[in-house]
């Protein structure tokens, strides 16, 4: 994927090398190496080692399967939707999910310190905007008072 970043112990990246190519199409043949296929392609063979969510898809779906995926893509159809936040916080608190989270589709700077918050670790940032200026993104707030997944308790409980 291009303009994909990633945290790599807790530094943002511009992951040039990434493996993976992400299928969209139903029915598109396979292209050759490592794959994120949608739920419903997904679940036919549930074989392949990545799978991503639409914003209807329910995250608990995945259970009996987490400990094989090394990598789960969460889509933004419209960088107004987001139902993408909430599953990512239910993968990573309630289903315990610790392998890559990626999120993809509409995925702009002004969102990325927002879902490193819900528990993101890779970013495939929309291919008409520049992966170098969304890093600056990643910095995001200096200050967050309420509870994350990498922060989980509140600020009046940190002092």
């Amino acid at each position: 994927m291009k303009n994909l970043l990633r945290l790599q112990e807790g530094e943002a990246r511009i992951d040039a090398q990434d493996p993976w190519a992400l299928v969209r199409d139903l029915q598109a043949p396979l292209p050759e190496g490592p794959v994120i296929l949608p739920l419903t392609r997904w679940l036919e063979s549930a074989q392949h080692q990545a799978v991503w969510l639409g914003p209807d898809d329910e995250v608990e779906s995945l259970e009996p399967w987490l400990a094989q995926l090394s990598l789960i893509a969460l889509d933004f159809p419209s960088f107004r939707d987001g139902r993408g936040y909430s599953q990512a916080y239910l993968l990573r608190t309630r289903l315990g999910w610790t392998g890559e989270l990626r999120a993809i589709g509409d995925v702009l700077r002004d969102q990325l310190s927002h879902m490193r918050q819900c528990g993101f670790d890779s970013f495939a940032v929309r291919e008409d905007k520049s992966a170098e200026d969304a890093l600056k993104g990643l910095a995001g707030m200096s200050v967050l008072y309420g509870r994350s997944v990498i922060e989980p308790r509140p600020l009046f409980r940190r002092r």
